[in-house]
């Protein structure tokens, strides 16, 4: 048995999508309270990027500056994902559990560079957040998206309108971005509460949550194939 053998299955995909989601939105929230700058999506952040030349008189602004690089490092953070996923689809022979570790490294470090830089900061953390984006983009041909809503809340009007007109869309098409982007609404709230409320480092604590996470995929994914590779083993024995 090789990691093409193993399967998604609709519920883990689901509630893995759920739990990234909710962690991406906290260290959205804090970046937002602590800088107002979003590092999880991009349409606030160009649309301020313009918004504030203009009010500059045409200047680049400081504030244009860090907007800006938090737009090159989710680009940054997307190209990293394809160039080491390499398929916008899910399938569990590609190494998410290597790659998660790497979005709670990059939010590590975008918590130590807080100190010194918040530009710094706002770029790792962006870098994160694209990276995430792009892990796996469809699923049972839906298209996923773990760090913004905007795509997910389209797609659930969209299909809970061809429902009323009577399609056939099945349930499951509008449980998941309907629970996707619960997900994140509670996870805004939540980085929100530990940073306004308990004053703790939320990116530190998420970065932490994906390390391990992402530690306990790699495990798993390997203990399951050593098991399946004893099995066959043991199988073809005389």
């Amino acid at each position: 048995m090789t990691a093409d053998s193993l399967h998604a299955k609709p519920g883990w995909v689901l509630m893995g999508g759920c739990l990234l989601a909710a962690l991406a939105s906290a260290v959205n929230a804090d970046f937002m309270l602590r800088l107002g700058v979003s590092v999880s999506h991009l349409t606030g952040d160009l649309s301020r990027i313009t918004s504030e030349t203009v009010k500059s008189g045409g200047l680049w602004s400081t504030e244009a500056s860090v907007l800006f690089l938090s737009v090159i490092g989710f680009i940054s953070g997307a190209a990293t994902a394809g160039f080491f996923i390499h398929h916008p689809n899910v399938e569990l022979s590609r190494p998410y559990g290597r790659s998660v570790i790497a979005v709670g490294a990059l939010l590590t470090l975008a918590h130590v560079a807080a100190f010194h830089s918040m530009p710094a900061a706002c770029f790792l953390a962006a870098w994160a957040c694209g990276m995430q984006n792009a892990l796996a983009t469809r699923y049972r041909g839906l298209v996923l998206r773990t760090t913004h809503i905007t795509g997910l809340l389209t797609d659930l009007g969209q299909l809970l309108g061809m429902r009323v007109r009577g399609h056939p869309i099945e349930s499951w098409k509008i449980t998941t971005p309907l629970l996707l982007a619960l997900a994140f609404a509670v996870g805004s709230m939540g980085g929100a509460l530990l940073n306004l409320k308990w004053h703790l480092p939320v990116t530190l604590l998420c970065g932490y949550a994906y390390l391990g996470g992402g530690l306990g995929w790699s495990l798993l994914k390997r203990l399951q194939l050593r098991r399946a590779a004893h099995q066959a083993t043991r199988r073809h024995l005389p």
